[in-house]
């Protein structure tokens, strides 16, 4: 027996869903139960209520007076149900344990720097964090939220922006003193490219040349499985590598690397998404805390 048969809320939702959509039929797909099944239920409705909601004929359903007066009022109550579980999930004390999945950059040089003033605010959440560049599913992975660097592409999950972030070619001051500083994106021919050892940048690095934008595909003797690899060789000199901004931020500033090519830069971005599951608009409320927490404190 479904749940829907055994209270009152659930035999107004059926109801009100066969009038909306014109059939026992109709309304029995849209809650996985028989023709019969829902037809027994409003006749029950009826019997307990002592009057006749529906008219039925072989063509169609017609509301008697009474049915629509008891339509109207069962809508009101069934929203006034929702807008009270709504604020309840709002208002209830987040708390449970969090898995975050994210990338390896994202992950060391904002992410984690912000979880102790997390973990003060939400002591009641205990967060799991998994560092990988790989995209993941999160329901294999039994993750509440992943953070996605580069364009969205599934449709299925639902994704707050944190930000963006430009991209930016870079070595270090040793190896463009070895190697020279490339003056066009045609002198990367006689560079070593650090790359990645997976489909990241399957249509190359894009530069801006005469108003076109054209690509060079990366070629060098490393290749690496995350950002953060590639960032601490291209600080080590073995390489020139292409990288989000925030990434290598830092070492801009301090030194450690320097931008090349920038007068060809075609101001690419790569969009951060917060990823997760919704059902039906519902969250949980430490799900909803660490995303609102991320949109608040995150700087890009």
């Amino acid at each position: 027996m479904s749940r829907l048969d055994v209270n009152r809320s659930g035999e107004m939702e059926v109801f009100t869903r066969v009038v909306e959509l014109g059939g026992f039929s109709t309304a029995a797909r849209a809650f996985r139960m028989t023709p019969s099944a829902v037809s027994k239920l409003v006749a029950r409705l009826e019997a307990r209520l002592g009057v006749r909601l529906i008219n039925r004929s072989t063509r169609k359903l017609q509301l008697t007076p009474e049915g629509s007066a008891f339509y109207e009022r069962a809508l009101r109550i069934l929203d006034e149900m929702s807008a009270a579980e709504r604020e309840a999930a709002i208002g209830a004390t987040p708390s449970g344990l969090l898995r975050v999945n994210t990338s390896v950059p994202f992950g060391l040089r904002l992410l984690l720097p912000l979880l102790p003033d997390f973990a003060k605010r939400y002591p009641d959440i205990k967060v799991e964090v998994v560092l990988t560049d790989l995209v993941v599913d999160l329901l294999e992975e039994r993750a509440d939220v992943a953070i996605r660097v580069g364009l969205m592409r599934e449709s299925r999950l639902l994704a707050r922006k944190l930000g963006e972030s430009r991209m930016v070619v870079v070595a270090s001051p040793d190896y463009l003193k070895e190697r020279g500083t490339p003056k066009t994106p045609d002198d990367l021919a006689h560079h070593n490219l650090l790359r990645f050892g997976f489909a990241k940048w399957e249509n190359g690095w894009p530069f801006k040349i005469g108003g076109e934008t054209v690509a060079v595909m990366p070629s060098g003797n490393a290749l690496v499985s995350d950002g953060e690899a590639m960032q601490h060789l291209a600080v080590a000199g073995m390489g020139v590598a292409r990288l989000a901004r925030f990434h290598v931020e830092a070492d801009i500033a301090a030194g450690r690397l320097v931008p090349v090519l920038e007068a060809f830069n075609p101001g690419d971005i790569e969009p951060i998404h917060a990823v997760f599951v919704g059902h039906g608009g519902q969250l949980p409320a430490r799900v909803r805390a660490f995303l609102d927490y991320l949109v608040e404190t995150v700087r890009l």
